[in-house]
């Protein structure tokens, strides 16, 4: 950290909890008022996604998150202050699958809550909406969902914006409700909900669930594969870096537990504890941070529902009485078919069939403890399989693993392992484990939550769990049972002997559980994200209440070209510009089709370049300038062409969009500076290679003039630089890397172009964009999407430069380049023009 952010810092305030890194969900809180009327946004991109008899463990993505992200919005749609919370998530229409994953909208039916019930008022509901992204009839694995997020973004932007204009029309007499705040669950939905916050300018809360770094540090430890083979197969890279770009953009990251805030987040560039508490305890007092800043990290534990809970047992253990056989739930016939001898107690094991969940260990622990054996069964609910040889690889490498130790160990008639069960049935199988006197154990090397173990303590049923993780601090507060080393299987045993050997042991964790569990419930869980969300100040599209009238062509328009070439000289974009127009003179499409030129240049770069060129910017609807960060509308005064006076309207609606933390004046000081330190070294002469260049710098977006690329850091080095310091920007190299700029985070070439299209009602599938084989560094974000794509191929291309081709990832991690909406041509001609246009469907009216 540069000295002069924290001069005079003594640390006073490092034990003040009140400025500490993060909130717990202690202390008082803010209550949200019935008027409110809060709508609230959720985005869970990867799995199978629906309101009932959710498929949980079908597949690795259909976990603990799922199951969450609906509970959740069930809950808060019952809250007062609530009107209407919608779920986003993929559409899915792929065969083998239920068709409720392919319906547009589903409506959750709404958590009751007693002590919420006399102050609930109007309320719209719970929904999960469906965005159709990525290829339509096939089912993707989260790590194949990369490449399709901006499409995804586009969609659920039309969304939003339909519903916040209907939501107005139903409550606030036509003024738009937009969303109080977008909230990403993982890293996937990270990116998406930075993107959809930047193009909205409304708040975003993000939760990780199990974060890249963490899982790329475990394997890495596993030595089973090398960093290379990690992301080729779990894109962990891109990943990492939607987690760096969710920091940048939250502003509240809400965390399972503390451990999570220090071991797992603090991993990460863009945030760091020590720093965090020091910019609290800054904004505490008033003082400034020069355009420094990190999100606030709230610990909100995952909330439970209770409503599936029976007690078996009165709180001595005694049975309330005895049921008839007939009254019993299926399932428990389906698991106790396996035991020889099913009145012994039961160890319930309920996780999918992976590695990291260290099944194998606990089965080891079982077969080896003899004493164990004698005195307990065990069940292994591993989700849903038909046949073994069908299962994914890793899952039927586990699944196999399994069988062979059952048989090693000759555990016939004392394990069970059934193929099949209901999400519904799920409370039968603890309260089968309970009438057993049995225990719950949780294993994994590292656990991020465990919402199991908050499950099995809700049904009374006491818990062996891994001292790795959150279970450390769940236990402290329900204090129901044993934390184990789960690599020790030894350790395992013994607990688990322990525990049910002791009868007095598990009555008391028993009992703890039962009494603590209040504290994990979702009506706990949503008045303390509630009180988050009413802290944050309000931010919303400013152009829907602004008085500020720009005449702009551009909003009656069928279509519109946005010409974006960056890898050709100004001749050359010139006769690509001219070529452009002459189609659609040529094709009848004056009138219906608007031009907009995207570029790093200044506005006063692209007048000179224009005019020089006989051009009129007149000829464009909107220019965007200096990489996204400025956009200007052009306009004519005078009676002719002749006597005309162009003149340029700033969008400064736009810019409220984009001053999200800028860092401005301080910033820059801090920019100045570190260029003064990028040096070329020859012997000892050092010669400074980069400085600040006023001339092609504004408000947003300071510039620098680079004087031999060769010495520059990559993007990606630049960029952690940025967030090691909580500099939250967008820092870019263009003009092939002679210049670099440093912009908003929120604002982009690509990001402006969504702003055009929610304030003018723009429809993104008629929008072509134009680009060359490489571009400025923030090439790669002008694919995807629903628009269309043209990329002009020739050897009129500069080469690409490798400051900025240096990516933490491959290209094809992020750009579905075999998409539809993606077409190359050779050339650039005007014939070259009409043709992709004509592939595209856009032809003579």
């Amino acid at each position: 950290m540069s000295e002069d952010l924290f001069e005079g810092e003594k640390g006073e305030d490092a034990g003040d909890p009140s400025v500490a890194y993060g909130d717990s969900t202690t202390g008082n809180t803010s209550r949200i008022s019935s008027v409110d009327k809060l709508y609230i946004v959720l985005i869970s991109l990867h799995g199978l996604i629906r309101g009932e008899n959710m498929e949980l463990g079908r597949d690795s993505d259909t976990g603990g998150q799922v199951k969450y992200v609906v509970e959740l919005a069930k809950a808060l749609s019952s809250c007062p202050g609530v009107y209407r919370v919608d779920l986003l998530t993929r559409e899915i229409l792929a065969p083998n699958f239920d068709r409720g994953y392919g319906e547009s909208v589903e409506a959750l039916i709404p958590t009751s809550f007693k002590n919420f019930k006399q102050e609930r008022g109007e309320n719209s509901g719970a929904y999960i909406i469906r965005i159709p992204f990525g290829q339509k009839d096939k089912y993707l694995a989260k790590e194949h969902l990369w490449p399709f997020i901006q499409e995804f973004v586009d969609g659920a932007l039309s969304h939003i914006v339909h519903m916040s204009r209907a939501i107005g029309e139903e409550i606030s007499c036509g003024q738009p409700v937009w969303p109080a705040v977008i909230h990403g669950h993982y890293a996937s939905a990270g990116v998406a909900a930075a993107l959809l916050s930047g193009a909205l300018n409304v708040p975003m809360v993000f939760t990780g669930h199990f974060l890249g770094k963490d899982k790329l540090e475990e394997l890495l430890k596993r030595g089973r594969q090398t960093r290379e083979q990690i992301n080729m197969t779990y894109k962990i890279m891109r990943r990492i870096e939607a987690e760096e770009l969710a920091l940048d953009a939250s502003e509240i990251v809400i965390a399972s537990t503390r451990q999570e805030i220090e071991e797992q987040w603090n991993l990460y560039d863009g945030f760091e504890v020590i720093l965090a508490r020091k910019l609290r305890a800054r904004v505490k007092r008033g003082a400034n941070c020069y355009g420094r800043y990190m999100p606030r990290m709230v610990i909100i534990p995952p909330g439970v529902e209770f409503g599936h809970i029976i007690h078996d047992f009165d709180m001595d253990g005694e049975e309330d009485g005895p049921s008839p056989a007939s009254e019993d739930p299926s399932i428990w016939s389906e698991i106790m078919r396996f035991f020889t001898n099913p009145r012994k107690p039961m160890i319930l094991a309920v996780a999918r069939p992976y590695p990291e969940k260290n099944i194998t260990t606990l089965v080891k622990a079982f077969g080896e403890c003899r004493p164990l054996r004698e005195l307990a069964n065990l069940t292994l609910i591993m989700g849903n399989r038909e046949a073994i040889s069908k299962m994914h690889n890793m899952s039927a490498a586990v699944l196999t693993s399994v069988l062979t130790l059952i048989d090693e160990y000759d555990l016939y008639g004392q394990v069970a392992y059934p193929k099949h069960h209901k999400h519904s049935e799920v409370p039968d199988i603890y309260r089968l484990a309970v009438r057993t006197k049995g225990a719950f154990v949780n294993v994994p090397y590292f656990e991020q939550f465990g919402v199991t173990l908050i499950e099995a303590a809700m049904h009374g049923l006491p818990v062996i769990a891994t001292k790795n993780g959150a279970p450390v601090e769940i236990n402290q507060v329900l204090d129901n049972g044993l934390l184990v080393d789960p690599h020790d299987q030894h350790a395992i045993a013994d607990a688990l002997y322990k525990l049910l050997s002791e009868k007095q042991l598990w009555l008391r964790c028993r009992e703890n559980g039962l009494k603590n569990i209040h504290q994990f419930s979702w009506p706990e869980h949503c008045k303390n994200y509630l009180s988050r969300i009413s802290t944050l100040g309000p931010r919303y599209p400013a152009f829907t209440s602004n008085k500020e009238q720009i005449r702009a062509p551009i909003k009656g328009r069928k279509h519109i070209i946005v010409i974006s070439v960056d890898s050709v000289s100004k001749e050359d974009l010139i006769h690509i510009i001219r070529n452009s127009t002459e189609v659609v003179r040529t094709e009848n499409l004056l009138g219906l089709t608007g031009f907009v030129l995207s570029t790093s240049l200044t506005i006063a770069e692209i007048h000179s370049l224009l005019i020089s060129a006989g051009m009129l910017p007149t000829e464009f609807d909107a220019f965007i300038c200096n990489s996204g960060s400025d956009l200007y509308y052009p306009s004519r005064s005078g009676d002719t062409p002749s006597n005309s006076r162009v003149t340029f309207a700033l969008d400064r609606n736009y810019q409220s969009h984009i001053e999200y933390h800028w860092g401005g004046e301080g910033l820059r000081k801090y920019l100045v500076k570190w260029a003064s330190s990028v040096v070329e070294r020859r012997g000892r002469i050092e010669k400074q290679v980069i400085f600040e260049d006023s001339e092609h710098s504004s408000t947003y977006c300071l510039s620098f003039k680079v004087v031999n690329p060769n010495h520059l850091p990559p993007l990606k080095e630049l960029q952690k630089l940025m967030r090691v310091q909580s500099l939250r920007c967008h820092p870019l190299y263009n003009h092939s890397a002679s210049r670099l700029s440093v912009i908003p985070i929120h604002a982009s070439r690509s990001k402006a172009l969504r702003y055009l299209s929610v304030r003018w009602g723009i429809e993104l599938p008629n929008v072509v964009v134009l680009v060359g084989e490489t571009g400025d560094s923030d090439y790669e974000e002008l694919f995807g999407g629903l628009h269309k794509t043209v990329i002009l191929k020739g050897e009129f291309n500069t080469p690409a430069n490798r400051i900025h081709t240096v990516r933490r990832y491959p290209l094809q991690d992020v750009v579905a380049l075999d998409s539809s909406n993606i077409i190359g041509i050779d050339g650039c001609s005007a014939d070259d023009m009409r043709s992709a246009l004509k592939q595209l469907g856009i032809t003579t009216q």
